[in-house]
């Protein structure tokens, strides 16, 4: 990833169950606030994603795009952009790691919209888009 936006967070669970929520996508509806509807197009043999559709509705933003997922175990998963409406770029990953009072998440991303925006600003909304996946994982796995 070129030029990204990181952030981390504890999670009073381990990375197996953190995990298990970050790979739910048909779940996502419920407690990400912006994804409206899901629909996984692949998966892999463990049954984990491997491609899928996701409609966001962030208010001025409604975009629908495609990701592909790669997995490593319950240490990581990261995801690259197929398609999308409005954006050139949407990489990203989040890193999980055994810490004191659970499981550190990182979650790191890195998005290039089609439209002309400067560098800080896409910086910015990238930090808000962490921030509040962040929130949103910690609250769903501790709920």
């Amino acid at each position: 990833m070129a030029e990204h936006t990181r952030s981390s967070i504890v999670i009073a669970a381990t990375p197996a169950e953190v995990m298990a929520v970050i790979a739910d996508f048909e779940a996502y509806p419920l407690w990400t606030g912006e994804v409206k509807e899901v629909e996984v197009l692949g998966r892999t043999d463990a049954g984990r994603a491997t491609e899928v559709r996701l409609v966001l509705d962030a208010g001025a933003i409604r975009d629908e795009h495609v990701l592909a997922y790669t997995w490593d175990g319950d240490r990581e998963v990261s995801w690259t952009l197929v398609k999308s409406q409005m954006l050139r770029a949407l990489d990203g990953s989040y890193a999980l790691a055994p810490a004191q009072g659970g499981t550190e998440v990182t979650y790191q991303l890195a998005v290039d919209v089609k439209i002309p925006m400067l560098g800080m600003i896409k910086r910015k909304a990238e930090k808000v888009i962490i921030d509040r996946a962040l929130a949103g994982l910690k609250k769903r796995v501790e709920g």
